[in-house]
């Protein structure tokens, strides 16, 4: 790796933050390898420790990076991007990075909606809604614990709703349904996640996720369906472009 500019404006522990991920992206070093320690970094570009703490920090905030107690520091498992600026699919999206999507769906079953999820679907007092609860997957590791929920007057028969992963919800839609979903709205909030979300996801509770909402429309405007996603934070990262 090339030295650091001592004499630069860039602080010394960003410029060492640079190095460490270009030697990640260009395959340096790869899933998976422990890169040097603290101390092997402070010798080797001559900084301090308090420097070459902050550059592996921040690595390891953004999920480049993961510590192992006593054992050392890590490259992560690439985190999947996914943009905001339009109408996405998350199994299309999987597809095309490469990795293999998979859902497992946990339960179907008729509930009666929360004031929440009513308004969000403008469903009047007495209308129940079908919720489908669905881990979504890539390469079998639980990326996303996902319930969407759906006015029982769209799905005929909720035992439909069991061909969600040989096909996409919205295909599913489409197909069983006549229904085509043309727009989306979502809300975004960060959040621990839960011990009893732990379980599924198969990480400790109290990591970081983003908390997703969701609401469908179809073609006259009318919402379809409401979904509450968690997201591992450590697995997923959702960008936006301003232009």
């Amino acid at each position: 790796m090339e030295p650091l500019q001592h004499g630069s404006v860039i602080p010394l522990y960003h410029q060492l933050k640079e190095r460490l991920k270009e030697a990640i992206e260009t395959g340096r070093w790869t899933l998976g390898d422990k890169i040097p320690s603290e101390n092997q970094l402070m010798d080797q570009f001559g900084v301090s420790r308090n420097t070459s703490k902050k550059a592996i920090e921040e690595l390891v905030q953004e999920g480049i990076l993961y510590r192992v107690q006593g054992k050392g520091t890590f490259v992560a498992k690439p985190k999947l991007q996914q943009s905001l600026m339009g109408f996405y699919s998350f199994s299309k999206v999987l597809k095309e990075k490469g990795l293999n999507p998979k859902d497992v769906i946990l339960k179907i079953e008729e509930v009666s909606p929360t004031e929440k999820i009513r308004e969000a679907l403008e469903l009047s007092e007495d209308e129940m809604v079908i919720e489908m609860k669905r881990l979504r997957c890539a390469n079998n590791e639980p990326y996303i614990l996902e319930s969407s929920f759906i006015p029982k007057s769209v799905v005929q028969d909720p035992k439909q709703l069991n061909q969600v992963g040989e096909i996409s919800l919205y295909d599913l839609f489409s197909q069983q349904f006549n229904i085509v979903v043309t727009r989306a709205k979502e809300a975004f909030e960060p959040v621990l996640i839960r011990a009893e979300e732990s379980e599924y996801l198969e990480t400790e509770a109290g990591q970081p996720a983003l908390l997703l909402e969701r609401t469908a429309f179809d073609v006259s405007g009318m919402p379809v369906e409401f979904c509450i996603s968690i997201v591992r934070g450590d697995r997923c990262r959702f960008y936006t472009e301003l232009t």
